[in-house]
C-alpha cells in the first residue's frame, strides 16, 4: 500500500497557510473600515433626522397655537423656512456621507493595491528563485 509523504507538500501548506493568514487580516482591515464608515453614516442621518424632526415639531407646535387666518398668515413663512433649512441639511448630510464614503473605498483600494503589488513582488521573487537554481542545475551538467 502506498504511504503518502506529507513532507514534500510542507513548503507549499506553509504557504497557503501564511496566504490565508494574510488574507484574514486583511479582510478583517476592510471589514472595520467598512463598518466604521456605516456607523458615522449612520450616526449623522440619525442626527440629521433628529433635527429636522424636532424644527418640525416646533414649527407644527406654532401652528396648533394659531387661532385666525392672519396668524396663519404670520405663521406660513417660518414654515417654508422650516421645510428649506430640514433640505437643506438633509442634502448636506447626505453629501458628507458620499464624501466619507468615497474616502472609505479609497482606503480600501489602496489596502488591496498594497496586497497585489506584495504579492506580486512574492510570486517575482519566486519565479528569479526557481530560474536561478534551474539555471545552476542547468550548467553543472
Amino acid at each position: 500500500m502506498y504511504q503518502f509523504d506529507n513532507t514534500a507538500f510542507s513548503g507549499a501548506q506553509s504557504q497557503f497557510n501564511a496566504a490565508t493568514r494574510q488574507f484574514a487580516d486583511v479582510a478583517g482591515q476592510i471589514n472595520r473600515l467598512a463598518l466604521e464608515n456605516a456607523e458615522k453614516a449612520f450616526g449623522l442621518q440619525l442626527a440629521t433626522f433628529e433635527e429636522n424632526i424636532a424644527a418640525g415639531f416646533a414649527f407644527w407646535s406654532e401652528v396648533a397655537e394659531v387661532r385666525d387666518f392672519d396668524g396663519l398668515k404670520a405663521v406660513w413663512p417660518k414654515g417654508v423656512q422650516v421645510a428649506r433649512e430640514s433640505v437643506e441639511r438633509s442634502v448636506s448630510a447626505g453629501q458628507e456621507v458620499f464624501g466619507r464614503t468615497v474616502k472609505t473605498n479609497e482606503a480600501i483600494g489602496q489596502i488591496a493595491k498594497g496586497q497585489f503589488e506584495a504579492a506580486t513582488a512574492k510570486a517575482s521573487a519566486e519565479v528569479e528563485k526557481a530560474t536561478q537554481t534551474a539555471t545552476k542545475k542547468a550548467t553543472r551538467r
